[in-house]
């Protein structure tokens, strides 16, 4: 496996499914985009963007004609999932790009998103790159429990721990759930599963409520765009539970002992063991960006 490849789906049943590693923050094994080649092929999420050309040659090496593509499906408007969609909209002339409706305004005008991004991520900026609007018509607004037609059908569930805007898609034809970043982070160099809780949106219950969503769906195989497919277990749900109850808990009493919340942050990057899998700098900036959402996470919690 490198940055660049093209693998198919084999996990349990699945077929006409495909994956690529789109090399997110130069990072091998990071950030992945499925595509379903169909009658009416589909890309679900479209990277941060930097590398989209990755993915046009992916649907080049599928056979996939750029104007017989139809759907760009986006699990939820954070640049690392939807930053490439202006790009591949752009290249693709009769794709319609689907978003869950609260984030369908932050594609046709990214600015308010990317000045967020900017705010969360520091100096990992640099991996990034100004998303292009996507034209208002191109866009098909959902909600809970609309189904998008792509040769498979993907049912969305709303999945707003994460994120107020994420969505989950149950692709029913290889009983197979895309998960955004609703299940974690699979990391199968390890064979572990991480958290996931960056600023501003994480909320630890309903992001043990989307769990069980998905535990409630029970499909065959869970699709990681972070990274990659895995077949679906009830211990996955209890294991990511216990890894973002843990997580959180650990947070809230690091800061109970620290001077401030910069010692809390510096604490969790020291003490973090990412470095052999995803490079130092990317798995320090991980840390960062994740201690400081729960810390915000906590801030709010003890407001209300």
């Amino acid at each position: 496996m490198a940055i660049g490849d093209l693998w198919e789906v084999t996990t349990g049943d699945c077929s006409d499914l495909y994956y690529l590693d789109t090399g997110m923050y130069d990072t091998e094994g990071y950030g992945a985009v499925y595509i379903l080649d169909t009658d009416k092929p589909a890309i679900i999420d479209s990277g941060i963007g930097t590398n989209y050309e990755r993915i046009l040659d992916a649907l080049d090496e599928l056979d996939i004609a750029r104007e017989d593509l139809q759907s760009i499906v986006l699990t939820h408007v954070h640049l690392d999932h939807a930053g490439g969609a202006g790009f591949i909209a752009d290249e693709c002339p009769n794709a319609d790009v689907f978003i869950h409706e609260i984030g369908a305004r932050h594609l046709v005008n990214p600015e308010y998103l990317v000045k967020g991004t900017k705010s969360a991520v520091g100096d990992q900026w640099e991996f990034y790159v100004e998303p292009k609007p996507v034209p208002e018509d191109r866009i098909v607004e959902l909600t809970d429990g609309d189904v998008i037609e792509c040769g498979h059908e993907l049912e969305a569930t709303h999945a707003p721990g994460h994120a107020p805007h994420q969505l989950i898609f149950y692709d029913r034809e290889n009983d197979a759930v895309f998960t955004g970043d609703a299940a974690g982070i699979w990391v199968p160099k390890i064979e572990r599963i991480r958290e996931t809780s960056p600023p501003s949106d994480f909320d630890l219950d309903t992001c043990l409520d989307d769990v069980e969503t998905i535990r409630e769906i029970a499909p065959t195989t869970l699709l990681y765009p972070h990274f990659g497919p895995r077949p679906y277990s009830d211990e996955a749900m209890d294991e990511y539970g216990e890894v973002l109850s843990q997580w959180v808990a650990a947070v809230e009493s690091r800061r109970a002992a620290a001077d401030d919340d910069e010692a809390v942050i510096e604490h969790f990057v020291e003490e973090q063991e990412m470095n052999d899998v995803w490079g130092k700098r990317k798995a320090e900036a991980e840390t960062v960006l994740n201690t400081r959402g729960v810390l915000h996470y906590l801030d709010q919690r003890d407001d209300d």
